[in-house]
């Protein structure tokens, strides 16, 4: 399948915010992958916004790293989801 050529503003609002909880716990990107059985390059590719996760992918994350999955969907306020292009 080819590489999205421009990243979406949801997935790379997403992974700042994923890197940012991460890089909080002290984690590389392998620790965390490991953690949530995941591939630690799928994981990269969700950091830099090239793709945005499932629900599953986001649950197995926040389960990985021991907080609520309302965390890693914080930054998604009503306010800014009605400025957002979705």
């Amino acid at each position: 399948m080819p590489r999205r050529q421009t990243r979406s503003a949801v997935g790379s609002r997403f992974g700042t915010t994923l890197r940012r909880l991460r890089n909080d716990r002290g984690l590389s990107q392998e620790a965390l992958a490991e953690r949530a059985d995941l591939a630690a390059d799928y994981l990269g590719f969700i950091e830099r916004g090239d793709n945005v996760p499932t629900l599953v992918v986001v649950l197995k994350l926040a389960r990985a790293l021991e907080i609520d999955a309302a965390e890693l969907v914080a930054e998604f306020s009503y306010a800014a989801l009605r400025k957002l292009e979705l």
